[in-house]
Formats: structure tokens, sequence, C-alpha cells
């Protein structure tokens, strides 16, 4: 399953002209453009959708290539972060140090992925920007556990990914998705429920007004 929005979806009416992403946006229809780093912030297009108020950070994004991402507002209740190490026999136990889990998106569940401030890097550890890396491996889980590790970190279980062309689909097309830049505070931050309207704060976006938009041509 991937992140889709339906053909029919009738989104919010967003004049080109009115909102400082679409400068962003502009970088994903250049050859080689890339939207890496960069937050998708749903928009009421897709309200009715598993992504409604989503905040996804950018992992991997081409142009022609597809893009890939994780949903990082949506906390993970179950399992725990200790939890989650006894099943991987990771000690100490408690752990030195803790992560919250978010539902990082509908595509391999069961697979963790650790976003992370660049001040760390292991084996498996993937660059995403200069100030953010993302790891897959058990390696930054044992560090955070002994109590070292990275400064910033969040754990998404799961991912979202788009084929080529199908993201901009969603921009372009069907104003499903708004951009934004990322900030330590939304990315990392731990109040889940502020990051939606903190994302769209930052690009100067009431979510009233936007909400108030949806549906006119």
């Amino acid at each position: 399953m991937k992140a889709e929005v339906a053909k029919k979806t009738r989104g919010p009416h967003i004049e080109p002209m009115a909102f400082p992403h679409v400068s962003l946006l502009e970088r994903s229809v250049r050859p080689g453009g890339t939207l890496t780093g960069l937050l998708l912030v749903a928009t009421p297009a897709l309200s009715v959708t598993p992504f409604d108020r989503s905040v996804i950070y950018l992992c991997a994004h081409a142009s022609g290539e597809g893009a890939m991402g994780l949903v990082i507002n949506r906390r993970l209740p179950k399992p725990g972060f200790e939890d989650l190490l006894e099943q991987l026999e990771i000690p100490p136990s408690p752990p030195l140090r803790r992560l919250g889990l978010c539902a990082g998106g509908p595509l391999e569940e069961g697979r963790g992925f650790v976003l992370h401030s660049s001040d760390w890097r292991g084996e498996g550890s993937m660059p995403v920007t200069g100030s953010a890396t993302l790891t897959a491996s058990m390696d930054v889980l044992k560090e955070i556990a002994g109590g070292g590790g990275p400064q910033d970190a969040l754990l998404a279980m799961g991912h979202a990914s788009w084929e080529a062309g199908q993201l901009e689909e969603e921009i372009f097309q069907h104003d499903a998705w708004l951009l934004a830049p990322a900030s330590r505070e939304i990315v990392f931050g731990h109040d889940h429920a502020a990051k939606w309207r903190q994302a769209l704060a930052s690009i100067n976006i009431d979510p009233i007004r936007l909400t108030g938009r949806a549906g006119h041509a």
C-alpha cells in the first residue's frame, strides 16, 4: 500500500502565488530536483484517508524516481520503547535513554527507522541532509539504550513511499500536500498533536483558512 489520493478527490483550491511553499515545489520539477529534507503537510484533500493531518519528513526524493518518507506526528502507543528493546534483546533494562515510537507509514510496519541528528552515524546510516541522518540498523538503538547515540532521534515503525511522478501528481493535481521547511522543533518535538499546526504556521497558513478553502474550484 502506498500513499495515494483517489482520482476523484476534490482538494482545497490553492492559488499558486498565495503561499510561500510554491518556491519549494519548483525544486521537484527541475531536472534532478529534490524535495528531500522537507516536510509534507496534509491538506483537507486527505481528510478521509489514513494520512489525515499527517506531517511527513521526506527522507528521499528525486524528480522522476519516486520518494520515501516517515510520518512524524502519529504516536504509536504499543509497543513501548522498553518492550521493543526487550524483544530485540538489547540491554540494559531499563534503558538509560528512551525514544517515543511513531507510526511511520503503512509500508513495512514491522520495520523500524531511526531518524536522527547527524552528530552520530553507524553502519547502515544514510545521510539525508547535513543535519539529519536515517539509520535502519540496531546499532543506533544499542547506543541510545546505553545512554549515548545522537542528540535528537525518533523511531518510526513503517514508512510511506511513492512511485515515480506519484508525489508530484498528489501535490500539483490533487492539492493533497503542502511543503514546509523541516525544523528541529517539529521533526524531533514530543508534542505530536501540535506538529501539523506548527508545520502550517511555518509557511504562514492558518488551518481554519485552509479548511475553509477546501472544495472550492
